[in-house]
Parts: structure tokens; sequence; C-alpha cells
């Protein structure tokens, strides 16, 4: 049996993007099954969250993830529109959030669908890559979807029909994320020790090899 991680990881963070192409590059090297489950950020979780930050810090996670993206060859740009919806002068997040309910929401039947790694790393590239602006507008999301396997169009319909079962998954996401110890995504957790933070996959790779993590054979 592969050995199993579970991952926290949202659409709004930018660690977690940046985080996600190594992960699915580790799933693909390695016999381990990498569990991806969706949460909100913690501008959703928490209330208040971003008034009571030091005003210095959003300058400088930019300036860190650009360079993170730089040293591993991605893309890297502000999300155009923030999957938030917030006054950045003030720190308020406005109650109703339409564009990280539909992202986690598609997220969670991706990853019902078996195409949890897949479609992240494809829609968190779409959002966080500064290739394109109105990502949430024409093929854009669709195309995104396409390439990590899926159909956008039936992925949508799940979220319409079964959007409390899908909300009640992802609230369980945030118990189990509590319940380990941890708040912050992306967050990697193997038998229930938390990894957080993209700069800890290579201690997580040592963990699992503790365990007796193997290489996938070589196909062909």
């Amino acid at each position: 049996m592969p050995l199993e991680v579970e991952v926290f990881w949202s659409f709004r963070s930018p660690y977690s993007y940046l985080a996600a192409p190594r992960l699915a590059a580790m799933a693909a090297e390695y016999d381990a099954e990498f569990r991806v489950r969706p949460v909100y950020p913690l501008a959703v979780r928490v209330d208040g969250f971003f008034k009571r930050q030091d005003r210095r810090w959003p300058l400088y996670v930019a300036r860190d993830c650009f360079r993170i993206a730089q040293m591993h060859g991605l893309p890297f740009g502000p999300p155009r529109p923030d999957p938030i919806v917030m006054d950045f002068a003030t720190g308020e997040v406005a109650a109703n959030q339409p564009y990280i309910r539909r992202l986690t929401h598609l997220g969670q039947a991706a990853v019902e669908a078996g195409r949890g790694l897949p479609f992240i790393v494809e829609v968190s590239r779409l959002i966080w890559g500064g290739e394109v602006q109105g990502w949430d507008q024409g093929d854009h999301l669709a195309q995104a979807t396409a390439r990590a396997g899926l159909d956008l169009a039936g992925l949508e319909a799940i979220a319409a029909a079964d959007g409390e079962r899908l909300e009640a998954a992802i609230q369980a996401s945030h118990d189990r994320l509590e319940a380990v110890g941890h708040w912050g995504v992306p967050t990697m957790v193997f038998r229930d020790e938390p990894f957080f933070g993209q700069d800890r996959l290579d201690v997580l790779l040592w963990r699992l090899g503790q365990h007796g993590l193997a290489r996938r054979p070589a196909s062909g």
C-alpha cells in the first residue's frame, strides 16, 4: 500500500500554488498518495484575520513568493481578480465570497473525481501565474480544468446539485487540520504529523523515506 499524505490547500494561497507542481512531481516519482483537502483561506475562516496582521506582512509575502517562483522557474503574478473579496486598506473581508466558494467547491468535486492534484496545479497556475487577466472570464477556467483531465461543466453541475455535501466535506477538512495542530496552508499531514509550508516538502520527503518510501517503477 502506498503511503498517504493529506494536503490541506487553498486557492487563495500563493504558497499553496508554489507547492503544487512539486507535490505533483513527488506523486509521479514516488509510491505515495497525495490526498488533496481543499480548505478556505484564513481570511474567510478567521474573522478579522487581516486586521490583526502587521501591514508589512503582505509586502514581504509578495516579495518572498516572487523569489521562490524565480528559484523554481515558475511564473508568478498577483491574481486578477483576487479570489477573496476584501478591502486591503481596512482589512475588511466581505461576507459574500463568490470566487473562493466556487473554486473550493470545484476543487472538492475534482478530488472526488480522482483528479484533485492535477486540478489544483492547473487552476492555481491560472490564478497565480500572472499570465491571465480575468481568470474567471471566458474559457480560461474551462481550459485549465480540461488540462487536469476534467470537464468544467460537469464539475459545475456537481457543485450546483451537491453544494451542501461539498461544503460539509470542506468543513470536515477544516476540523481535521485543526485536529492535527495547524491552521495554515499548505500543510501536508503524514500519520497525524503536520508539515507546514512549501519549504517543508523536503522534510516531508525525508520523513516518508523513514517509513519505506519507494520510487515508482520506471515506465516503458
